[in-house]
């Protein structure tokens, strides 16, 4: 989170309630922000000397202290969006941790109601997901985020059905 508020800040300098609504408003699909993990993160980004204050506003309630991205602060953004992530060496998945202990301790058509419960459920969301992409106020935020999100349910559902056929076949294998 720190690295997006840098991002923020980049346009131009704000407050921690104009970088709360920034960050929810641009990342729709990202838990919002708490307001006290914005000024906690704020403190260390000073601390460290990527961003500075710039003033106080008040308008018709408390005082609001500005920020900017320092110089420093602009070189750790430009090396963070530099990086490549690399991809996640362990499989660290609710889900996938979840079909592999059903399979350990649940008979299999315990384990085949699950998997095709979670496939349901999968289905479903990529559903009213698609749905937001097509809503007359969309905005290319969304769609981005939409396309993500997509894209991972998509891969979690062709998952779950490869994971139901092995099932299948397994236990075709076994009761033969």
């Amino acid at each position: 989170m720190p690295h997006v508020l840098l991002g923020l800040l980049a346009a131009g300098n704000r407050h921690g309630y104009e970088l709360k609504r920034a960050h929810d408003s641009r990342l729709p699909r990202a838990k919002p922000l708490a307001f006290g993990q914005v000024y906690a993160t704020l403190g260390r980004l000073q601390r460290d000397g990527l961003v500075v204050t710039t003033g106080q506003e008040r308008e018709a309630g408390p005082d609001r202290t500005a920020y900017a991205l320092t110089d420093q602060g602009r070189a750790a953004l430009a090396g963070w969006l530099a990086a490549v992530e690399p991809p996640m060496p362990y499989v660290t998945s609710t889900l996938f941790t979840k079909v592999a202990v059903a399979l350990l301790v649940a008979d299999l058509n315990a384990a085949r109601s699950y998997l095709i419960a979670q496939a349901r459920a999968h289905t479903d969301r990529l559903r009213e997901l698609t749905a937001v992409k097509t809503a007359p106020s969309t905005t290319l935020d969304d769609v981005v985020a939409v396309d993500y999100a997509v894209a991972h349910l998509d891969a979690d559902l062709r998952w779950l059905r490869t994971t139901l056929a092995r099932v299948a076949d397994w236990h075709r294998e076994v009761h033969s």
